[in-house]
Formats: structure tokens, sequence, C-alpha cells
């Protein structure tokens, strides 16, 4: 736990939180060690575009890429430099900047979160 949440108090609330969302979303829990990050499949729904990070927990419908897993690991990063607070900035961010020109998506590297041809 402490690793997926950066070792952040506030990030662990967060990730406790989005695995607790996961399980009760029928979702296969992992652990991708590369990462950092609990990897949740299975989800038909409760995540946005391929999937979405909240602290330390990916959620998706099926098992990312090792480039997916880099991308997302920063923003989980992220929201350890922010905290809860990232939430908000992330959506203000995605309305002014969508996709391609979001900042926290280009931090996290827009080719291996599959931004880019």
């Amino acid at each position: 736990m402490t690793r997926a949440s950066r070792g952040v108090p506030s990030a662990r609330v967060v990730t406790v939180l989005a695995l607790c969302w996961a399980r009760l979303c029928g979702a296969t829990i992992g652990f991708d060690e590369r990462s950092g990050l609990y990897v949740c499949t299975g989800l038909r729904w409760g995540f946005a575009r391929g999937g979405t990070t909240i602290g330390g927990v990916f959620l998706t419908n099926r098992w990312p890429s090792d480039r997916l897993l880099r991308h997302e690991a920063v923003h989980a990063d992220q929201w350890a430099r922010f905290g809860v607070g990232f939430a908000v900035r992330y959506l203000v961010e995605e309305m002014r900047n969508p996709g391609l020109c979001n900042r926290f998506e280009i931090e996290a590297g827009l080719a291996d979160g599959g931004y880019l041809p």
C-alpha cells in the first residue's frame, strides 16, 4: 500500500477508496511491481478513456501494456504530489486543454498513454 501511494498519507486514503470502488465493481485486483500500481481489471464502467488512475490504483477493463503502466505511474506520482486536489486540477486542465494538450498527460508521456500514433 505504501509503495502504491508513494508514501503519501493523502494518496494512501485515495488508493484505499479506489481499491474499495474496484472491489464493489467486481474487478480483479493485481499489483504491478515495475510501476508500483494496483491494477484493477475486468471493469465494464467506472473509469474514463482506456483507464483511470486514482491514487496508486489503475482502473481498467483489461491488463495494460508496460508503456501504459509507465504512463499511469506518473499519474500516481501526480496524485502523491498534489493530494486529493489533483482530481480537481486534472478536471480543470482537461476542460481547458483536453487530451493531447493536457499538461498532466504531457508530463506522463503522450506516446506511452496512447495519445500519439
